[in-house]
């Protein structure tokens, strides 16, 4: 048994429409319940296909001729016709009496070819000759185009209407509405977590080479007299207390010992008058005690000369020193002459030069 309808509940905002569902099966017809309030029009569909044509009506009656359309333009010209035959010549003029003719002239060398002269004026037009016959006419020429369409007579009277079509099969569903609008923007999502180190990339070309380092060097010398005054015996150094010319960091531990600072190559020369055959040495110190350096022993058998050398030196510590001795194991003990060669006192001395 039907209830009673209920009242009618708030009508809820319209929902996008959904998609078209197929045709269900028909079901059997229920009892005709009380007809609820009548719905708010639908949104107005697209226009549906076009049915098929209906049936052709019967023709009307022929109507009456339309006015006469205007003449359209002229086409073009046709080709000539042929040329007529040459019309006769007209009579010949009275011819004039000749003059005599004067002795001809010796002919003279022939001259050189002038300059081409300009074309002359024309000279005035003769009279024309009498008209020909007229010649025959030509062929026809082809055919011209077209003229424009006149306009379109009136439409003649309207026939009996013909008999309606079948109804045309139902149109297609319309075109989906406009995109709505777009919504606000959600909040912003958390940072991610850092991703992992990259590698390292490939090793850039090796740079132009730099200025030179500025050099580092010192000069240390004695003076005879006053300085070593005492034999230098074996195993003991040669004293030059005085500073000659210096730049960077080389300097003096003491009298006879010389500080080189970095761990470097080092060019050192030394040059002491003796009074007896004797040698000289170069020692250096790493930290662990005085060594001599075989390679850097300089010596002279007679006479009373100077006792040179020259020797690279290579320290493996910071702060290492060196001197100039009489090597350990050597007699007698060195004299360091005094104004040796003149009456001046007389210089011995060491240089040392920091080559990188």
């Amino acid at each position: 048994m039907q209830g009673t309808a209920g009242a009618e509940g708030t009508r809820g905002a319209e929902g996008a429409p959904g998609a078209k569902g197929g045709p269900g099966a028909q079901g059997t017809p229920g009892a005709e319940g009380t007809p609820g309030a009548e719905g708010a029009p639908g949104a107005k569909g697209g226009p549906g296909a076009e049915g098929a044509s209906g049936a052709e009506g019967a023709r009307g009656f022929t109507g009456p001729i339309g006015a006469e359309g205007v003449e359209g333009a002229e086409g073009p010209r046709g080709f000539a016709g042929l040329a007529g035959p040459e019309g006769a010549g007209g009579a010949e003029g009275a011819k004039g009496s000749t003059g005599e003719a004067g002795p001809e002239g010796p002919k003279g060398a022939e001259g050189a070819e002038g300059p081409r002269g300009f074309a002359g004026l024309p000279g005035p037009e003769g009279p024309g000759g009498a008209e020909g016959a007229k010649g025959s006419t030509g062929e026809a020429g082809p055919e011209g185009p077209k003229g424009a369409e006149g306009p379109r007579g009136f439409a003649g009277l309207a026939g009996p209407e013909g008999a309606g079509g079948a109804e045309g099969a139902k149109g297609s569903t319309g075109e989906a509405g406009p995109e709505g609008a777009k919504g606000a923007e959600g909040p912003k999502g958390s940072t991610g977590s850092t991703g992992p180190q990259g590698s390292e990339g490939a090793r850039g070309p090796t740079g132009p080479e730099g200025p030179p380092r500025l050099s580092a060097y010192a000069e240390f010398y004695a003076l005879m007299p006053p300085n070593n005054a005492a034999t230098v015996g074996a195993g003991k150094a040669v004293e030059f207390p005085q500073d000659g010319p210096t730049s960077g960091a080389i300097s003096r531990r003491s009298s006879t010992e010389f500080v080189l600072p970095s761990v470097s190559t080092y060019r050192v020369a030394f040059s002491v008058s003796v009074d007896e055959p004797g040698q000289l040495v170069v020692g250096l110190d790493s930290g662990s005690g005085m060594v001599e350096l075989p390679y850097t022993v300089y010596g002279r058998a007679t006479g009373t000369s100077l006792i040179s050398g020259e020797a690279l030196v290579t320290t493996t510590a910071a702060n290492s020193a060196l001197e100039v001795r009489n090597p350990t194991g050597n007699t007698p003990a060195l004299t360091i002459t005094p104004k040796a060669g003149g009456t001046h006192a007389a210089a011995a001395s060491i240089v040392i030069q920091q080559l990188g």
